[in-house]
């Protein structure tokens, strides 16, 4: 007898209906679960996209089928399993950006910056409970807003945080081990909660590449060489940044060149340290040392080298710090060269800190807010634990982020103190105000009230050193960048009073060449920080700005009337001046340097003639400061390709750095020799 849909559905509607087993289906969801999780450490060694996510459905199907033991389920067992494999893909294609903040974040409670414990399984239990309308055994603390994404249990390594040197992202083979022992020793619950599943899985492990040639800096046209009969002046305005010097070094690390407008010659050669007189009071901040030596490059030419080291304030006399930290926790910022190395670096500055300097963090990514208001360095742990609850995601609301962090400055402002915003970011701004220009112009009122800003640029690919440039001068602060720890230890540490004490400000130097001595000249580097001749004297007109202990050379390179190596020929057509007579005991130029100190408006001048007593017939005669200072301009101009240098290569440059690097307490002088080495095989971009 053939039997009919009308047939089949009486005999549905008849049958006796089991009750539904509680045991059965605990041990259906907990056999899910348990192929869930195995999946997940698979998943991370080799995706296999949405077809194993299918598979994985259809396993979970079949097995609570078996088990249920009856041939037909009803519609209250479906929706059980179904909910179940809707909630696992969602977890899967949402994947870890749920924790990301890109909303909310604007106006967090100083109550944010405490760190959020770790779930144990029993709270875990708990949470689960109350989701189901159960009285839990015990009361738990108060949701707390984080940055961070609900971490894993408390292992060995997040306790000794503190003590650690680098906070690297684990291995993806010890995630598997943590997540195993995470499962199998916390006896997991059979009634699994998505947040729960979330806290397992992690997603696929990410994949960092070292992405080269698209960071971007500001085109560096090089100096020309200008005729003393035309320009006898020339004016600049000091730099103290060094963010070009670990830029360079980075690239060479990695086996390749950097880009042209990459290498800023005045900051590789001010990367280093040069034992030039210190001034003995901070009335007068600093000293000028100049010389007049044989070019290592042209035997026809001159090198006119000024140096000026600032005022060493000793630790009695350095006043207090209210510094706000300014960090991108955008998505940009995810790589371990950029986020996690700048938690790490801050916290190394945090540690040269003084117990009465107060520090606030601002943070920015889809949107901006406060996660540390104002404090005391002397409640280290609560600095500490805000830094290591920042989690990258998000755009990048970087002119917002700036806007609010001197805010807040402004409203912890004090007088007798260093108001100070640093700035940490890769320069990715692309939400909010994102023209240069604007940012500038606001960055220019904002120094006006006593607040300055330093800038530190970590990683590399979409690295806008251009935009970082811009803001560090106009804050009257200065920029580095960070590419390892012991760069942050250089920067933020070893040199902090540089870094963070200014002992004179809007610092301007101007030469004036003699016609009757030098032809003409060219100024090696400071290319970004020409000013006008009449900018010197106007007070009105930023520059740089000297920090405590800090040293800044300037060399030229001159060539002497008598020279044969004039690059520039008689004019024809002009009539002819009386040829200066030459005068061997004139002067080769006049030194004038302007300055403000810190607490004040008006600038003071300091002069010295550069006479025939500043000159050196041998290199060798000169300081090893000036011979080493010498070949890293050399090796500038190299990297540049500039067309200045003539035969001159990487091997006479090792020649004679190796016989200058005198005392080398940190080795940065031997580093330098071997990036002339890594130089001359590199490969170009």
């Amino acid at each position: 007898m053939k039997l009919t849909d009308n047939d089949l559905k009486k005999a549905l509607r008849e049958a006796e209906i089991p009750e539904p087993s509680e045991t059965t289906r605990k041990r259906a969801v907990q056999e899910a679960a348990d192929e869930f999780v195995k999946k997940c450490v698979v998943a991370e060694k080799k995706s296999k996209g949405f077809a194993g996510l299918l598979r994985l459905m259809g396993k979970i199907v079949q097995k609570t089928l078996t088990l249920q033991g009856e041939p037909i389920m009803t519609l209250r067992q479906f929706a059980t399993v179904g909910i179940l494999v809707i909630a696992i893909g969602l977890i899967l294609s949402v994947g870890p950006q749920v924790f990301f903040p890109t909303k909310n974040v604007v106006d967090l409670p100083p109550s944010t910056t405490t760190p959020v414990p770790a779930s144990s399984p029993g709270e875990m239990k708990q949470q689960t409970d109350k989701a189901k309308g159960q009285a839990a055994p015990t009361a738990t603390a108060e949701p707390q807003a984080s940055l961070q994404p609900p971490p894993l249990p408390e292992t060995k390594e997040s306790a000794a945080r503190e003590d650690a040197a680098v906070d690297i992202p684990p291995a993806p083979a010890k995630q598997e081990a943590n997540r195993r022992n995470y499962v199998q020793g916390g006896q997991l619950e059979s009634e699994i909660s998505s947040n729960n599943l979330q806290r397992i899985y992690e997603g696929p492990p990410q994949v960092y590449t070292q992405d080269t040639g698209r960071d971007r800096f500001a085109e560096i046209i090089t100096n020309p060489v200008k005729l003393v009969g035309e320009e006898p002046v020339s004016t600049f305005s000091i730099d103290v940044d060094t963010a070009s010097y670990a830029f360079v070094r980075r690239q060479l690390n990695n086996g390749v060149l950097p880009q042209k407008d990459a290498v800023r010659v005045e900051e590789l050669i001010n990367y280093f340290d040069y034992d030039y007189p210190v001034p003995a009071d901070r009335a007068q901040p600093f000293k000028p040392s100049v010389a007049v030596y044989p070019t290592p490059w042209n035997p026809n030419t001159r090198l006119l080298h000024v140096g000026i080291k600032g005022y060493d304030i000793v630790p009695a006399e350095k006043p207090r710090a209210n510094l706000v930290f300014l960090l991108d926790v955008s998505g940009s910022m995810s790589s371990p060269d950029k986020l996690p190395l700048l938690k790490n670096s801050l916290a190394m500055l945090v540690d040269s800190l003084q117990p009465d300097d107060t520090v606030a963090i601002t943070v920015y990514a889809g949107a901006a807010g406060n996660v540390l208001a104002p404090t005391r360095v002397r409640e280290k742990g609560k600095i500490l634990a805000a830094l290591d609850n920042l989690q990258a995601g998000g755009s990048t609301a970087g002119g917002e982020g700036i806007r609010l962090a001197y805010a807040l400055a402004e409203m912890n402002y004090d007088p007798q103190a260093v108001n100070r915003v640093i700035l940490a970011t890769d320069g990715d701004f692309n939400v909010g105000i994102t023209n240069e220009s604007e940012l500038k112009s606001f960055i220019e009122r904002k120094r006006k009230t006593g607040i300055s800003l330093s800038v530190l640029g970590f990683g590399q690919g979409n690295y806008n050193d251009a935009l970082m440039q811009a803001l560090a001068q106009n804050g009257n602060g200065n920029a580095a960048y960070i590419d390892s720890l012991n760069e942050a230890r250089k920067v933020l540490v070893d040199e902090a009073g540089s870094t963070l004490f200014t002992i004179a400000k809007d610092v301007k130097i101007q030469v004036e060449f003699n016609p009757t001595r030098v032809h003409d000249y060219r100024l090696i580097g400071y290319e970004t920080r020409l000013l006008k001749r009449e900018d010197f004297n106007n007070d009105l007109v930023d520059a740089g700005e000297v920090g405590s202990g800090h040293s800044v050379t300037a060399i030229y390179e001159i060539t002497p009337v008598e020279s044969k190596a004039k690059l520039t020929d008689a004019l024809r057509y002009q009539t002819p001046t009386e040829k200066p007579k030459l005068d061997p005991a004139a002067e080769y130029a006049f030194l004038k340097i302007r300055y403000k100190l810190p607490a004040e408006d008006s600038s003071k001048l300091m002069t010295l003639p550069i006479g025939v007593g500043l000159e050196f017939a041998e290199i060798a005669q000169v300081s090893e400061d000036m011979r080493f200072a010498a070949a890293v301009a050399a090796f500038g101009q190299l990297l540049r390709n500039d067309p200045y240098t003539g035969q001159f290569s990487y091997d006479n440059i090792l020649q004679l750095a190796e016989t200058a690097r005198g005392r080398d307490e940190f080795g940065y002088r031997a580093e330098f020799l071997n990036l002339v080495r890594l130089a001359r095989t590199a490969k170009a971009m």
